[in-house]
Formats: C-alpha cells, structure tokens, sequence
C-alpha cells in the first residue's frame, strides 16, 4: 500500500506552484513490502508519469522492486527504450502506471524519501548564466551542482555517483531544471526541500534588492476597458488562425505580473531565450509569440494584421526548427501552433485543444515568468538551447504523457453559446453539449439560474446575464463569452416564452412581446453569431429551437406561432447568407417538452388545456395520443438533435434545414 506520509507530501508540494509545477515534479518512498508470494522485498514508490501532485491519490504511484533497480548504478549506459523496458519489469504490480523518466534518480538517491520539484526559487539561479558559482555562494559545501543533462538514466547515474563521492551534501541542484532533496522520514525530507527553497529566497532577494524587474517599465499597460475592447476584437481572429485544423480554446491573463512583463524592457530578449524548464516545453513549446504593440499609439487596425503575418511567421519558422533536427513537420507530434502568444501591453493569451489545455499553458508560462523575473536579475536569464529544447519537447517519453489524456471527444476545443440556457430544454443542450468536449456559455436573463446551470457543468461552464431583447445585452453577452474562450462556434437560439389567446383576446403587448422575444431577440443573436464567426473565418453551426407550430397552426396561439414561423424563414435566409463563410444554420421543431420547462410551468399549460377543453393535469396525455409514436417529447430529445446539428461530425453538409421533435405529430410533417 502506497505509504499515507509518501501521498500527503507531495500533495502538500503540489499545493504550491512556486514549489512544484502542474503536472511536474515527483517524489518517492523507500519501503519493505510483501511481493505477490509473501515474500518482504524493498519497494520503491515513485509517482507515475504524467500525474498531478497537488491532487495525487494512491493509485498514482507505481511500486518497484529497489533490489533491482540498484545495482543499475554500475552500469555505463543504458538508452531510454532499455530503461523503460527494465522498469516494467520491475514494477511490483504490472498494473500500476508507467514509471516515472525520473525513477532511477530516486532509486540511486541513497535515503529514503526524495523529492524533486521545480520551485522558482531554485531556478532563480539554476536558469542564471553564472548559477553554479551562486549556488556555491547560497549553499556551501552543501550543496551538488549538476550541468544540465536530459532527464533519464546518465542523469540518474549522475547525481547517484556524485553523492557516493560527497555523502556531506544536503541538496542537488539539475542546471536548467529544478531541486532534489531528501531525508530518512517523510518529514525531514519535506524539511530538507522548505529549507533549500526559503534560503534561495533569501540569498536572492539580497541580491536583487532595487533591480527593476524585467529592466524596468518600457510601456504603459491598456486600462481595463480598453484592453477588454480591444480583446474582443482580436481573440476571434487569433482563435481562426489558430485553429484552421483543430479547434482551439483561448484564455486571457493579463493580471499584474503577466503586465508587468509584457510592458518590460527586456521582455522580447527574455521570451527569445527558451523555456524555464523542461517541464514546460510540451505545454508553452520553446518560445511563446511575441507581438510588438504600442498601446498608446497603435490600435486594431494595426494589431490585427500583425497578428495574422507573425502568426505564419511562426509556424513557419517552428516547421523549420522540427525539419532542422530530424523532424516530420507534417507529423500530428510536430504541430505548429503556438501555445502561449504575448501582446505588449495588453497581456498573455494562451491556446489548448481544450480548456484544460489551455489553463495548463497559461499556468506553466506564469512560472517561467517569475523565474525569468529572478534569474534576469540575478545575472542575466539562460535556457535550454535549440537541440537540447528539440529532445525534450519531441522526446518520446515526453509525449507519452501526452497520450495518458483520454481521446478528444466529438466537441473538444468547440464553445457553444446557449440562450434561455437555464430553462428545461436550454439546460439538457448545455449538458448535452458539454457532454460531448464543448465549453458551454450558459446565457441567460435569470443570471442566478445561469450561474447554477454553469456551476453544474463545472470548469467548462460559464453563466452569463443576457437580455436577448436588448441589442446592446446580447453584443455585451458575445463580448464576454469572447474574452472568456476566445471565441464561438456553436450558437443555440433557445430563449422562449408563450402566451395563449383567442385573437381577440390577444392584447397589442402581447403580440409585441412574442415578436420581441421570439423574433428580434434570434435575429440580434443571430447577427452576433454572425459577426464572431466571420472573424474566425472557420464557420459554425447556429441553430434555433423553434416550435411544431411554426408550421402548424395553433389555436389560440397566434401571436407564439407568428413568431416562431419567424424564426423558420430567419433561419432559411440566415443559411443562404452563412453558407460562403461556412456557417450553418438549421432548427429544431420540438412540441409540448412539460419536463423541466418553464413555459409550461406558468400561465400557457393553464391557457394551452382550456383552448383544447381539457384539464391541465389531462395535457401531458392529449400530448402523447396526437403523436403518431405515442410517446412524450423531453428536454433531453431536443438537446440530442441540437448536437445533431451542432456537429460537423454529423451535418457537417447540413445547412436550412429543419428538424421535428414531435413525436410524429402528421400536421407537421414537412411538405
């Protein structure tokens, strides 16, 4: 059993990021367990390739026979296909997780606990072009300096070799990567790494009292408002150029360090040195785009072609970084796309397949940015360089964690924007969708409904406030649902009301306020719709959830139907103009969806039940006996045929057309 003090450390090193990268870093324990016999065998536990400490349970960690795994010390070379084939065998368990690139460093460590963690701190001076002599300088004879070596068996053998030969040392320190401590109790391990990480703290803070961070201020950042205008503008281009073959999610940080660095003298030197740390270069790649912008001169008109042309430049001088070291450009592994892009002035937009992806990006370049901060300053930033940056970032043991991820799923990447997202049928699209990989905007007049529904659908769901009667709340709604994923690609148009009455019964309010809701609020989405994925320029799927009797007449319904007879023709005309920009537009016929709905939970069941002469309980049934299948209609039936439509998977080829969700009711059958 993987030992309680072994789990609670490193969720505890994991907790701080300054300490232990996402995803980065690992730890150890040496035991006596019982083999698969009975028999008490020394067992090293070591955490798994490609978990999380900070979260880290016990199934993370792989077991391996340390009897084994020792005398490895002696030999002079061992490639890495060799040491992964030989760690497998060693596994106590063949069911446990690969182990870890860093195994036998904890292996060859001679004491019980070991820790391995990028904390900034020790890259302050671990990534400084003369960090051996300030790591003497801040540790004595205590400490062991490593040049940097890729991670992997002569590494491990390194570090193992050099404290046979100085049993005196109280930490190691891997040139351009990270710490490694130990202790013979979890305690004093964890100790061991506190105290390496508060004394570089302290010896780098004496040494860079009243030096400007990234050389000093060189620009002043946008203003809040500004900066959210101007990102409104250029995220959705950024997001099509980044996503012509996959798509991709956006996330913005412009908080104040991320501002700090982007308005620094230094900052374009800096972003051209590499990554902070091997660790990062999967997730930022070996430099971020830098895009040179005044903000106090310059506005869209100059940063969007800038975008675009240094976009290509990117990708283009990366496919000439992967060709250069033996590379397939071509390959899915050789993928071009920048991962972090830095807008002077303005702040850090990171890219990811997904919204995980693209957190995890952002977070791994606000460390390098803290660890440029202190080593710049320390004496001046270094790097991996192109060769060294080249076997990491393609290293096969690299990407296999990369391949630990489960499969895209049909609407990764995707951002659908749902109105009336917090009723019966718009909250079954928003399950139904994010079901499927998207990142669901949950739009919707009743914010503390939108929120419950967006908090349901946890990190992909974002609840928005949005009057879709207003033309100034719905273009505040894109806006946002822009600065928050970059974009969108799938639009719902679900936001609805009823009203029921003989005609002339039917008050001039009421006829408006069915127009209003159900035909100008589609068109003013629709137009915003519109206006995002044109300057995407990758399409999208608009789709409206209109009604049966929009093309049935109902009785004592003029007004709801009139309207939702609009929408048809909106969505008919609307997908002969979307159609060149690849932009599709198709709804959705339900009929008489009781479940959830709160249109049928107002004044309409009341008003529906008395224009057909029944009792409102006896309605679900009048329902069910008109449909030729004789089945009720659901939430969840309609959210089904929204991804339907919402997916180029599916009706990729499939624009104006519409869908019934009736039950078969025969006066509905398209003609």
């Amino acid at each position: 059993m993987t030992p309680t003090d072994l789990i609670e450390r490193s969720q505890a090193l994991g907790a701080d990021r300054s300490v232990c990268n996402e995803y980065g870093g690992n730890t150890s324990a040496k035991t006596v367990e019982p083999d698969h016999v009975g028999r008490e065998t020394r067992v090293l536990w070591v955490k798994g390739s490609g978990s999380d400490l900070a979260g880290i349970g016990a199934e993370a960690f792989t077991a391996l026979r340390l009897d084994e795994l020792e005398p490895l010390l002696e030999r002079e070379e061992m490639s890495d296909e060799q040491m992964v084939a030989y760690l497998a065998r060693c596994q106590l368990l063949p069911e446990m997780p690969r182990a870890s690139i860093e195994t036998l460093l904890h292996a060859f460590v001679p004491a019980a606990h070991v820790d391995h963690t990028h904390a900034d701190a020790i890259n302050w001076i671990a990534c400084c072009e003369n960090g051996e002599e300030l790591a003497a300088e801040c540790f004595g004879e205590s400490v062991i300096w490593i040049p940097y070596q890729r991670p992997g068996f002569s590494l491990a053998r390194l570090v193992g070799l050099r404290l046979r030969e100085q049993p005196e040392a109280r930490l190691v320190i891997l040139a351009k990567h990270g710490l490694v401590t130990w202790g013979e109790s979890s305690d004093e391990c964890a100790a061991a790494t506190a105290e390496a990480i508060a004394r570089a703290q302290e010896f780098v803070a004496e040494r860079t009292a009243g030096v400007p961070a990234f050389g000093g201020s060189v620009i002043t950042p946008l203003g809040e408002r500004a900066r959210r205008e101007l990102l409104a503008e250029a995220l959705p281009v950024l997001r099509g150029l980044a996503s012509a073959e996959l798509p991709r999610v956006l996330q913005v940080d412009a908080s104040e360090p991320v501002l700090q660095f982007v308005c620094g003298r230094d900052a374009a030197t800096l972003t051209a040195v590499g990554a902070a740390c091997p660790d990062h270069l999967v997730h930022t790649r070996r430099l971020p785009l830098w895009i040179e912008f005044d903000p106090e001169r310059e506005g869209p008109e100059q940063l969007l072609p800038r975008l675009a042309e240094k976009f290509a430049a990117y990708r283009r001088e990366l496919g000439e970084y992967v060709e250069r070291f033996g590379g397939d450009p071509a390959a899915p592994t050789a993928d071009t796309t920048p991962r972090v892009v830095l807008v002077q002035g303005v702040g850090m937009i990171t890219l990811g397949r997904n919204l995980k992806q693209a957190r995890l990006s952002a977070a791994l370049y606000r460390r390098a940015i803290e660890v440029m901060r202190g080593a710049q300053a320390l004496g001046g930033f270094i790097s991996l360089d192109e060769a060294e940056s080249f076997a990491i970032e393609f290293w096969p043991l690299e990407l296999y964690k990369l391949t630990l991820a489960p499969p895209p799923r049909e609407l990764e990447g995707r951002v659908a924007f749902v109105t009336g997202g917090a009723g019966g049928i718009g909250s079954a699209v928003c399950r139904e969708l994010a079901s499927a990989g998207a990142s669901i905007v949950v739009a919707d007049i009743d914010a503390d409904g939108a929120a419950g529904v967006a908090a349901e659908l946890g990190d992909g769901g974002h609840g928005l406030v949005a009057d879709v009667t207003s033309e100034d709340s719905v273009a505040s709604a894109f806006a946002e649902a822009v600065l928050l994923l970059g974009g969108v690609d799938i639009v719902v148009s679900n936001a609805g009301a009823a009203a029921s009455a003989p005609i002339e019964e039917t008050s001039v309010d009421d006829w408006d306020r069915q127009q209003a809701l159900l035909g100008r609020g589609y068109f003013l989405v629709a137009r915003a719709a519109f206006r995002v994925m044109r300057d995407q320029g990758i399409g999208g799927s608009v789709v409206f959830v209109a009604s049966k009797n929009g093309i049935v007449a109902g009785r004592n319904a003029s007004a709801y139907s009139a309207a939702k007879a609009l929408e048809l023709h909106l969505a008919r005309c609307l997908a002969e103009e979307g159609g060149e920009a690849g932009i599709r537009v198709n709804s959705i016929n339900p009929d008489a969806v009781l479940d959830g709905s709160r249109i049928w939970s107002s004044a309409w069941r009341e008003e529906r039940a008395a224009a057909y002469g029944i009792a409102p309980e006896e309605l679900e049934q009048h329902y069910r006996d008109r449909t030729g299948l004789k089945v009720s209609v659901l939430a969840d039936d309609v959210a089904r045929a929204v991804r339907f439509f919402a997916s180029p998977a599916w009706s990729a080829k499939t624009t104006g057309n519409m869908l019934n969700v009736d039950g078969g009711v025969s006066a509905a059958f398209p003609r």
